[in-house]
């Protein structure tokens, strides 16, 4: 026999799959950004050795240069103007370090519980998703 749920059950679902589609996005973004802003410092490089094409090219690209160039500054203004000292850590050890940084090592090492650390961390992600204007 099926258990049906209640409307507040319903809700809270609805609720946490929104929450979590939320988080990836945002964590999505927050990886690409890595390899944005590599491709950018590797692209100005380039331009003032004088050289266009380094390596071939086999995907015509998605984006312009600028659009690459603005995601990488408004992501950079979050973490910077919006987050506070705890958030953007736990963000920078969390998604754009080379080797990520542990639930447990980051919560430990900034004196934070479990509880503490994981508000800390999604309040981060929802405010880069609604500086981003994700949501």
């Amino acid at each position: 026999m099926m258990a049906t749920l209640s409307k507040s059950e319903n809700k809270k679902n609805n609720e946490n799959g929104f929450e979590r589609q939320v988080q990836k996005t945002v964590t999505e973004e927050l990886k690409r950004y890595k390899a944005l802003k590599v491709a950018m410092q590797n692209k100005n490089e380039l331009k003032a050795a004088g050289i266009d094409v380094l390596f071939p090219s086999i995907v015509k690209l998605e984006q312009s240069d600028k659009e690459k160039e603005l995601k990488i500054q408004q992501i950079e203004r979050v973490l910077y103007e919006v987050l506070d000292d705890i958030e953007r850590r736990i963000i920078e050890d969390k998604y754009l370090k080379l080797k990520p940084v542990k639930d447990p090592e980051l919560f430990y090492d900034l004196g934070l519980s479990k509880n503490q650390f994981y508000d800390k961390k999604r309040q981060a992600l929802n405010q880069i998703a609604q500086a981003l204007r994700i949501i």
